[in-house]
């Protein structure tokens, strides 16, 4: 079988692996406009290779309507806070679509293909890999809103923690000098021959000018984030900005998506709470309103990228591959590379930078350059990947983003500050 075929049938079963736990009606479900059912995303993951990768009549002319995200250039379609209305097609006739879209897909790889499309193919794969991640965030979003807080798979009883763990606080927090001066940040110009797989919002690679500053060795931890909560980190205007303060006034929050007194909701459904684990599911301004509190500040996207290139993804980093699908105290070979830990995996890393383009970005002609460019105001750039993202998804050049009140992705917190 041709590497790409090898490649495209791999990540097409582990889209159907992720559902496999669920039920038809965990499937139809929508727990809020920016989440999507997961019977949606294994439509729309199809019908991004229908639309992009084969010729010919479509499988179903409703299709393009029902299940295209974003791409204006394709034509209207569904609105997105209603896609959990979408009862027909059923959740069986969704699968046979996939099946159908994959059989002419191979077929297509088998044939023969240019460098186009083969390109889009890769592409296809990765977009495929983020609605991984979405719907085990999606999911545990709608699960989290259920009050028994149901698991979605059951690994371990409920509220357990192992022992050790529970009444660890691992090591402590680190100042990590890193020099100012000129770096090189992005990734290659998407197409250019021999480079590795990047999305277009992370070229052109380019220089960019550092003061110097100290990066903290570790990610927040719950039992760190408890006490800015204690010392009445909710209620201190001063350490907010103006949206933010608004926003948790407004929702009378006074702590993480998904915590309890002593316990938090995660896929494997109610847990006690670990002091030890690096803290989640905080927004942009619970991230900045901690770190202002700590005397420190969030990273510049150039600041963690600039640290990030220096440390290798591997075997033990917790993204998605290792399969716990929660964020994990610090590894004992934490050390290794220096100092630094936790940078790939575990929880995506709010930074202080606005998604904005690169110098000398071009979005792409057609609807493919509706990808990443049209989103560039009002979303905060996070780094680094978590415990849901695949392993051969993240690179150290990935920027994710998001409005900066989000907080159903596995979001969290590393600290900066200037030297």
């Amino acid at each position: 079988m041709d590497g790409l075929a090898r490649r495209y049938v791999e990540v097409r079963r582990q889209t159907d692996r992720l559902a496999e736990p669920l039920s038809a009606e965990d499937c139809q479900a929508q727990s809020m406009p920016d989440a999507s059912p997961t019977k949606w995303h294994l439509a729309h993951t199809a019908w991004f290779f229908e639309t992009f990768v084969l010729e010919g009549p479509p499988l179903a002319a409703s299709f393009d309507y029902l299940f295209n995200s974003y791409y204006e250039a394709v034509g209207p379609r569904h609105p997105r806070a209603a896609r959990g209305l979408l009862t027909r097609p059923s959740l069986d006739q969704v699968r046979r679509y996939r099946q159908q879209v994959d059989e002419r897909v191979l077929d297509r790889i088998e044939r023969g293909l240019g460098d186009d499309l083969r390109a889009r193919i890769v592409l296809g794969l990765h977009h495929e890999q983020q609605h991984q991640e979405l719907i085990l965030t999606d999911i545990k979003h709608l699960l989290g809103g259920h009050p028994d807080w149901p698991a979605y798979r059951r690994r371990v009883p409920a509220t357990a923690a192992p022992p050790a763990a529970a009444a660890a606080r691992g090591p402590a927090l680190e100042w990590i000098a890193r020099p100012g001066g000129v770096v090189e940040i992005g990734a290659a110009m998407p197409g250019e021959s021999g480079e590795p797989f990047a999305f277009d919002n992370e070229s052109p690679r380019h220089q960019a000018l550092l003061r110097p500053y100290a990066i903290a060795s570790r990610l927040v931890t719950c039992g760190e984030y408890r006490a800015f909560m204690n010392d009445g980190g909710y209620r201190r205007p001063e350490l907010w900005l103006s949206d933010g303060w608004a926003e948790i006034s407004a929702e009378r929050r006074d702590r993480p998506l998904y915590w309890r007194d002593e316990t938090l909701f995660t896929l494997d459904g109610e847990r006690t709470l670990i002091d030890a684990e690096p803290v989640a599911h905080v927004s942009y301004y619970e991230a900045d309103a901690y770190a202002r509190w700590a005397g420190a500040r969030l990273p510049t996207e150039v600041e963690w990228e600039a640290v990030a290139a220096t440390v290798p993804i591997g075997a033990h980093d917790n993204l998605a591959d290792s399969e716990a699908f929660h964020p994990r105290p610090v590894a004992a070979d934490a050390a290794a590379h220096g100092g630094l830990s936790q940078v790939h995996g575990d929880v995506w890393e709010w930074t202080a930078s606005a998604y904005l383009p690169y110098p000398g970005y071009r979005a792409a002609a057609g609807a493919l350059g509706e990808y990443n460019g049209k989103f560039m105001s009002n979303q905060m750039v996070l780094r680094g990947g978590s415990c849901v993202t695949p392993g051969s998804h993240i690179r150290s050049s990935y920027r994710n983003f998001f409005p900066a009140g989000t907080r159903w992705q596995f979001s969290g917190i590393r600290l900066a500050r200037d030297a």
